[in-house]
């Protein structure tokens, strides 16, 4: 029974995390995110495309995916390593939304939500490095780069448990990976800076 409700949940937050807000947001201004800017759905390109509540719409709704997806599952009373999986597949939704052809965004804000409600020491160190990252090099995808990196550190030092390091893992992982095509850019320098219109 608790392993059909773990997978139920994670089923749920696979779905909530598919949620594209920065698409619906773009549409009501009648902008196609998928052909403006990086063709990103997340909310550096609609800062770039649509404009500044615009994204900060988006960036709350992404986060509140990751919160939401965490939150319930403990309030189920899910085990530690069932609420770390139910955060990742909220974080995998977001990557991979069924309701974009399995095309989503680069994971960034829904797994800051996440972080924040599974190990909030790591969540707000996580969200600490990121802004001291924009604020010197002014690149988004350098700074999630750079703070991501940092969260299996993070979570040895303040949160450690074997668990929770390896879901630690697995989230800079997905940052990664999603931002490949942004690694490729920065090395041939044509990574787009958030001051970009």
């Amino acid at each position: 029974m608790e392993k059909d409700m773990t997978v139920l949940c994670m089923i749920g937050a696979f779905l909530l995390g598919s949620i594209p807000f920065g698409t619906i947001i773009a549409k009501t201004k009648g902008i196609d995110l998928r052909k403006t800017g990086s063709g990103n759905i997340g909310a550096t390109n609609v800062l770039r495309s649509v404009g500044k509540w615009a994204a900060v719409f988006t960036l709350v709704g992404d986060m509140l995916k990751g919160v939401l997806a965490v939150v319930i599952a403990r309030e189920l009373s899910m085990g530690e390593t069932a609420v770390g999986l139910i955060g990742i597949c909220s974080i995998l939704g977001h990557d991979f939304s069924v309701f974009s052809r399995f095309k989503g965004g680069k994971g960034v804000a829904t797994s800051f939500g996440v972080l924040l409600v599974y190990s909030p020491a790591v969540g707000a160190a996580t969200a600490a490095i990121w802004l001291i990252a924009l604020a010197i090099w002014r690149y988004s995808s350098v700074s999630a780069l750079i703070a991501f990196f940092f969260v299996p550190l993070n979570m040895y030092l303040f949160d450690y448990t074997e668990r929770k390091l390896i879901y630690g893992i697995i989230i800079m992982l997905l940052i990664v990976i999603k931002h490949k095509d942004n690694i490729e850019r920065l090395l041939k320098g044509t990574e787009a800076s958030v001051r970009k219109k």
